[in-house]
């Protein structure tokens, strides 16, 4: 049998799209191929079986996409096919936001969670590489995350968190399929409780990666890195189902 041919789009409107498509690019995965193409039209998402939303600024993509007439095509696409949004584009494929800039913030829906943008804060920005420790008030930094379902899993991922957005609550939605969480950081790593938030392990606000049916959101920025497991996690899993749910 020979491999499948998939066609995975990078939204490139604004944002690290060019991250995404190197990396999509030189992913060598058995029975699939993979061709990446940037996404700037109607017709190039046409062409598309799966589509990344990358990191960058949230509102912009939605404006650029509006005055590209990419806004009512990207909505159709979610409801049918693999959306991967990563950051801001964890924030589009939300069902609702806090924290919008004025005027508000278009989504395209399609993952049936609430979401806080710029969650830890608005603070100088500065890095930390919060292996060990706490982080509150922080807009920027980096975390050791142990992720069972990606390949290696014994291999911590590094997640690179820049002005990340953060779970406030999931949506229930019995026509969607469950929402599966894939990674959390430790809970000493989140921003300061707001009056009557759930502290603790099971603090919606831990989760930072999980998957609903063929989307993929991760509220941190993999494109960032060298480790391409994310991707080839989403490529198999929920564009071309080579992995078992």
């Amino acid at each position: 049998m020979g491999r499948e041919a998939v066609t995975i789009g990078v939204l490139a409107l604004q944002g690290a799209f060019a991250e995404h498509h190197s990396i999509l690019s030189r992913l060598h995965i058995s029975q699939t191929s993979v061709t990446a193409t940037l996404v700037k039209t109607p017709d190039d998402l046409a062409r598309c079986d799966a589509l990344i939303i990358p990191g960058g600024e949230s509102t912009t993509i939605a404006l650029l996409a509006r005055l590209a007439g990419l806004l009512e095509p990207l909505r159709a696409f979610v409801k049918r096919k693999p959306v991967w949004g990563t950051c801001a584009g964890a924030i589009l494929l939300a069902e609702g936001v806090q924290g919008a800039k004025k005027g508000g913030q278009e989504l395209l829906g399609g993952v049936s969670v609430i979401l806080e943008r710029n969650g830890w804060g608005s603070q100088v920005v500065y890095r930390l590489r919060a292996f060990a420790g706490g982080a509150s008030n922080v807009e920027s930094f980096e975390a050791l995350m142990d992720v069972d379902v990606l390949k290696d899993p014994r291999r911590p991922f590094t997640g690179v968190f820049i002005r990340a957005p953060v779970v406030l609550n999931y949506v229930t939605d019995e026509t969607r399929p469950p929402i599966e969480v894939l990674a959390r950081l430790s809970p000493a790593l989140l921003p300061r409780s707001e009056p009557g938030a759930r502290d603790g392990p099971l603090d919606q606000r831990t989760v930072v990666a999980f998957r609903q049916g063929h989307h993929l959101v991760t509220m941190f920025h993999p494109e960032l890195t060298r480790d391409d497991r994310f991707h080839e996690y989403f490529v198999r899993t929920c564009v071309s189902k080579l992995e078992a749910s």
